[in-house]
């Protein structure tokens, strides 16, 4: 049986389903005001487009003038090439530019704004004044607009260059005026536009004030170091190091920090592409990629990373306010900005983990020291010493024995032709806890976290195992059987390659079970259904990614934390001697695979300043 219902038209609320609206064309008022809110999400939105403009007529010095975080006033001047006289008339219509005359120019835009719907958008919405001069005229011209209509065009007296002045943002909106933010919210994204356009400009000068107040100041500068210290700060350039290689027509360029100077969120994350200021999911997954295993879980690195790529491989007009962009190639886009950090990063712990001369050691400081002093801060947070009247003695190491693997095959790092070799340099002073090994040289001390040291050490030679040509493999004497979740079988299955890589020899068996015939053979006295039920939650964990060699290391990961010397476990002293000789000859040897720190360091004024010294 078939049911009819009968709708009554008349009783539908207006416009519900169209069945009461006819098709008319939008007045010019209200396509403008819909328009502007792509365009004008909040007074930073207007921030940006202004400077932008100024950018675009070659500007050298912008000032930024805020009033209730840009919500009652934003007005802004440079000292830009100005507007000529007869083209005043024609800066606020919709979709007029300067920039593009046509569709091939729109694929190799090299501009900032070239769309024609700024201006216009945000007269519609607010109440303007534009002062503009060219430096070839004798008077410059004032307009004035209300709500996107014009209500006043006359010569005035002013300096070269432009000046506007937007009030009263969505005025004529309130329902879109009642979502903006306190005042300090907005000023505070007006800063971060301005701080983002800075970073990819240094030759211009910027100078911010609110309520009379200036709130940023910042100088042109020669260098983008210049440029990043002077807006983000001594404390990151003294904990970053440059990057600048250029790849496949590519430059990736910037400053990135290394591994220990860390942050809770991403708003240290800094892209710009082609000089604009972009939040791009890629860049920011390729840079997390560089860092894996070196920092901890959800903390997040300073970056400020610039993409130089051919305009035509770019595609900017993927959004109205520009800061998306669309790579024509973005595997390589990442695999690029992936590789060279990772190289940095690798240079960063090997060349500047807890390291000196060899002639430190011998008592002659090494130039390098001062690069470590700034990890004390960090290590005096994670690390604390009892005071009171219980001393502190060294055992006779004795205990569990270390199997301590051959060194990866890993090239030590130099410093020209001198070998970096400090741990192995130092002398070893006892253990604490059964955990933390102390070691000493002439005006250093160093504490190493045993557990961590090994595990980073086990994780750098199963990585040069698997790229060698899979990890040695332990034949069980019987082989096991192991069920597993449907989800886990059929995840497994995805991944059987991966595993054998990783030293697996496993089979199905139907009924969502496995079997193990094989396993890496520094894991052969744990138990094997708590290892590959770990291993397919570890690759769970990962998330989902099309990079094999995230999945990888994160088993890798799994496998050193398994395999590796427990807290609270002795040492003898060869064996000490063993995993120093072994920490530097790794890469990475500043932090464990899971990102925690494994050594801390303390020079001799450290020392003095913990005991009051001075």
């Amino acid at each position: 049986m078939t049911a009819v219902f009968a709708v009554d038209a008349s009783k539908m609320p207006k416009g519900a389903g169209g069945l009461r609206r006819k098709i008319v064309v939008m007045s010019e008022s209200l396509s403008s005001k819909i328009a502007a809110g792509e365009v004008v999400e909040r007074p930073a939105s207007i921030v940006k487009e202004l400077i932008e403009n100024s950018l675009d007529a070659g500007a050298t010095e912008i000032n930024l003038e805020l009033e209730k975080g840009g919500k009652k006033l934003i007005r802004l001047t440079d000292n830009g090439e100005g507007i000529s006289h007869e083209d005043v008339p024609l800066v606020f219509e919709r979709h007029a530019t300067s920039k593009i005359y046509s569709f091939e120019e729109l694929l190799e835009i090299g501009s900032f704004g070239f769309r024609g719907e700024a201006l216009n958008s945000i007269a519609s919405v607010s109440r303007v004044e534009l002062l503009t001069k060219k430096g070839d005229s004798l008077s410059g011209t004032r307009m004035v607009l209300e709500g996107g209509v014009i209500r006043e065009t006359s010569e005035a007296g002013c300096p070269d260059g432009t000046s506007i002045r937007v009030a009263d943002i969505f005025y004529n909106t309130p329902a879109r005026l009642k979502f903006l933010k306190q005042d300090a919210t907005e000023k505070a994204h007006c800063l971060d536009i301005v701080t983002r356009l800075a970073l990819a400009n240094p030759g211009v000068k910027f100078v911010v004030t609110a309520n009379g107040r200036t709130l940023l100041n910042i100088p042109r500068a020669e260098t983008l170091a210049e440029r990043v210290m002077s807006v983000l700060g001594d404390e990151i350039m003294h904990n970053s190091r440059p990057v600048e290689e250029t790849r496949d027509c590519m430059t990736v360029s910037g400053f990135i920090s290394a591994p220990h100077f860390t942050r809770s969120n991403t708003k240290g994350m800094l892209f710009h592409v082609n000089a604009r200021p972009v939040r791009d999911g890629l860049l920011h997954n390729a840079v997390m990629s560089a860092y894996r295993r070196l920092i901890e879980p959800r903390r997040y690195p300073a970056v400020v990373l610039f993409m130089d790529v051919p305009a035509a491989d770019v595609d900017i007009n993927v959004h109205p306010t520009k800061m998306e962009v669309r790579f024509r190639d973005s595997r390589a886009v990442y695999t690029a900005v992936q590789q060279v950090i990772s190289e940095t990063l690798s240079d960063i712990s090997g060349a500047e983990g807890p390291s000196l001369h060899r002639g430190a050691v011998e008592g002659r400081p090494g130039p390098d020291v001062d690069r470590y002093r700034a990890g004390v801060h960090e290590a005096l947070t994670r690390y604390t010493i009892a005071t009171g009247p219980e001393k502190m003695y060294f055992s006779p190491p004795e205990g569990k024995h270390l199997a301590t693997p051959d060194p990866p095959d890993i090239t030590p790092v130099r410093d020209g032709a001198e070998e970096r070799l400090f741990f192995s340099s130092l002398e070893y002073q006892g253990q604490v806890d059964g955990t933390y090994l102390i070691l000493a040289g002439p005006e250093v001390l160093v504490i190493i976290d045993q557990h961590a040291a090994h595990e980073r050490v086990l994780f750098e030679k199963f990585r040069g195992a698997s790229r060698a040509g899979g990890m040695e493999e332990q034949r069980l004497l019987f082989p096991e059987a192991v069920s597993l979740s449907p989800r886990s079988y059929a995840l497994l299955s995805e991944y059987m390659e991966l595993m054998k890589d990783a030293g697996f020899e496993i089979e199905p068996y139907g009924d969502a079970t496995m079997m193990v015939r094989s396993v890496p053979s520094v894991l052969a006295d744990v138990n094997v259904t708590e290892l590959l039920v770990d291993c397919v939650e570890e690759i769970l964990s990962t998330g989902k990614t099309e990079n094999i060699e995230e999945i990888r290391d994160s088993v890798y990961t799994l496998m050193a934390c398994k395999s590796a010397i427990k807290a609270h476990q002795r040492m003898t002293e060869p064996e000490v001697t063993a995993l120093c000789r072994d920490l530097d000859q790794i890469p990475f040897a500043s932090t464990c695979p899971h990102g925690r720190p494994l050594y801390v360091c303390f020079d001799a004024g450290d020392l003095e300043k913990m005991f009051k010294r001075k």
